[in-house]
């Protein structure tokens, strides 16, 4: 449904004047009343009425204010800190204790106001003001309404040659703005006269920006300041990083020098808790983290490498495409490469190569986004190729869940602020998808068709109520989710956390089961080896006990016929004695006779010989 209407031609140039004459009144038509349908009459009060895609507006710039109320109880802790003090931090507030502490006045505020508490104690003394009413009521309502959401608003680029909305960041102040980075990421195919203008929207204003930032660069990203809601950071497509304040206009305040920025597009900038509120750092698909201070923006005061190897070589560093900073962990951060692996970082390693600590590898493309839960920092959402996963930094080689994967590729993903088992991911067939895990894990609890165009990025209000979606074609559209989806339920944090230490121990089991079988296929491989070294072991064994029977046989032999010749030859020699007899039988006789009493002298020989002396 068409929304917005633009007029470019002055009121002069079209319709027909209007003349006015006097004439009597005419009576075209009477109706008299009923009152019979006075019965059928039901009055409503109060009447509450939802209006879809927009506030009502005019034709012109006025615009009607979005006024929205809610009953909630107050609980005062603490509070009236300067915005120049963290309350989180422990030596800040010490300080400013301390400071508050010496001065003149503190002693005459206290004694004035110690009469006012007397009798504000004295009263609770009288009355239980912390008695129970309702004990049997649960704290928090539980709306068993179903998930939904509304169109709010519509952005459009206001520019002819529509660009990519690549990144988006909410007024750190009341949320009432919204910043919005316009490029064109096909690289080489930017459309000539194309603008690099990236803009800042009013909610309440969809017809026209309220500030048009102007870069030397087309911005890919871009960052409010949470401590000073007029500068902003962002991201250059040249690889530079720029710096504005709102105050002093469109322009660029600050700019790093081009010979000492990223040599690619800059697709994430973080800024820093610190003191000042002007650190920050940025990633690159040149495979560089550098750490900037807006005071000296000329040129990053640390670089660290994405090299796994932890070698420091540029050629060999993995592109970083997304970037997560949990400030209460402050010297960890991660990085999302193109390679599908996300990266753990030390910045405070004494060693660049201890600067990366781990590795986490699931993802088939690169990472588009990444980012931690924000009730259990432990845990972080990736969103890469056709699937988004969780995972745990205690369980390292696998998530520990995912998603099923999807037909439309997957460009963007949050956590929602306020629900810590509810997220949103963005597809390029232009569907808002939101998943609960304590509804169902299977299937998203509401898919929204946005846009018929391509999802590009997300961001997620602090409240948790409002998202903005940006598109291909530079439409930014606000969507209000239902209460459901933004109201912290009965146990949540109780049953996410049930499901996230459930879901690492059950990874943790299948680790250990594939880690064991693993050394177990190596163990039979071995084991083929050593089977193979034993049958070639057991061939040359074979080989050489022959060769050494064949070697003592001849041995043997030798000795043998050494044996017999030596018998040969102690052998007498045998005299032929020749007799003249008449008869040839008697002489073959007596011949006979001769050779076998010769032959029994010998053998007696034989044995005398054997027989040891």
């Amino acid at each position: 449904m068409e929304i917005v209407y633009v007029y470019i031609k002055k009121r002069s140039e079209f319709g027909k004047q209007c003349n006015f004459s006097d004439r009597q009144a005419e009576l075209n038509i009477d109706i008299p009343p009923n009152p019979e349908l006075a019965s059928q009459y039901v009055e409503r009060n109060p009447v509450d009425t939802g209006i879809q895609c927009s506030a009502s507006m005019s034709e012109h710039e006025a615009n009607t204010e979005r006024f929205e109320t809610e009953s909630c109880g107050i609980n005062h802790v603490e509070g009236g800190w300067p915005k120049d003090v963290n309350p989180l931090e422990l030596e800040q507030t010490i300080r400013f204790r301390k400071k508050v502490e010496k001065d003149e006045n503190y002693i005459n505020a206290v004694m004035q106001l110690g009469s006012i508490m007397e009798h504000c104690i004295k009263q609770n003394n009288a009355i239980d003001i912390y008695e129970e009413y309702f004990d049997e009521e649960d704290g928090v309502e539980v709306t068993e309404e179903a998930p939904s959401a509304k169109t709010i608003n519509v952005f459009r680029d206001p520019h002819d040659i529509k660009r990519t909305a690549t990144h988006l960041s909410w007024h750190p102040d009341g949320n009432r703005k919204l910043a919005v980075a316009y490029s064109c990421l096909n690289f080489q195919r930017a459309p000539t006269g194309m603008s690099n203008d990236s803009y800042i929207w009013d909610l309440e204003n969809p017809n026209r920006p309220e500030i048009a930032l102007k870069p030397s660069s087309p911005l890919i990203t871009l960052e409010y300041n949470p401590k000073d809601s007029h500068v902003l950071l962002g991201g250059c497509y040249n690889g530079q990083i720029a710096c504005w304040d709102t105050r002093k206009g469109s322009l660029v305040a600050e700019l790093s020098t081009i010979e000492f920025s990223h040599r690619d597009p800059v697709y994430g900038t973080i800024w820093l808790q610190s003191k000042t509120g002007t650190e920050c750092f940025s990633a690159s698909t040149d495979g560089q983290v550098m750490w900037w201070d807006i005071r000296k923006i000329n040129e990053p005061t640390e670089v660290v490498i994405m090299d796994i190897s932890r070698k420091e070589q540029l050629e060999n560093a993995l592109g970083a495409i997304s970037l997560e900073f949990e400030s209460t962990l402050p010297t960890k951060f991660m990085v999302g490469t193109e390679q599908g692996i996300v990266i753990s970082c030390n910045r405070k390693a004494k060693t660049p190569a201890e600067k990366i600590v781990c590795t986490f590898s699931g993802h088939h493309g690169p990472i588009y986004a990444l980012q931690r839960n924000p009730f259990y920092p432990k845990n972080f959402l990736t969103v890469g190729d056709w699937t988004a996963r969780i995972w745990s930094e205690d369980s390292r080689e696998s998530s520990i869940m995912w998603t099923k994967y999807h037909m439309a590729y997957l460009s963007d993903g949050a956590w929602s602020p306020v629900r810590p088992a509810v997220f949103f991911t963005t597809k390029m067939d232009g569907t808002l998808d939101i998943w609960d895990l304590v509804f169902k894990h299977s299937d998203p609890a509401l898919s929204l068709k946005v846009c018929d165009e391509a999802l590009f990025c997300l961001r997620v209000q602090d409240t948790g109520c409002l998202i903005a979606c940006g598109s291909q074609l530079g439409t930014t559209t606000l969507l209000e989710v239902s209460s459901s989806l933004s109201t912290l339920q009965r146990n949540e944090k109780n049953i996410a956390s049930s499901i996230f230490e459930r879901e690492t121990r059950r990874e943790k089991i299948l680790e250990a089961r594939h880690r064991e079988m693993r050394l177990k296929e190596k163990g039979r491989a071995e084991g083929k080896d050593d089977d193979q070294r034993e049958d070639e072991t057991s061939v040359n064994h074979e080989e050489l006990v022959a060769k050494a029977e064949e070697e003592f046989f001849e041995v043997i032999f030798s000795e043998l016929k050494k044996k017999e010749a030596e018998a040969l030859k102690k052998k007498p020699k045998i005299k032929k004695i020749s007799l003249e007899v008449e008869d040839e039988d008697e002489q073959l006789e007596e011949t006979a006779g001769e050779e076998e009493e010769m032959a029994e002298g010998v053998e007696g020989e034989e044995r005398e010989d054997d027989v040891p002396s």
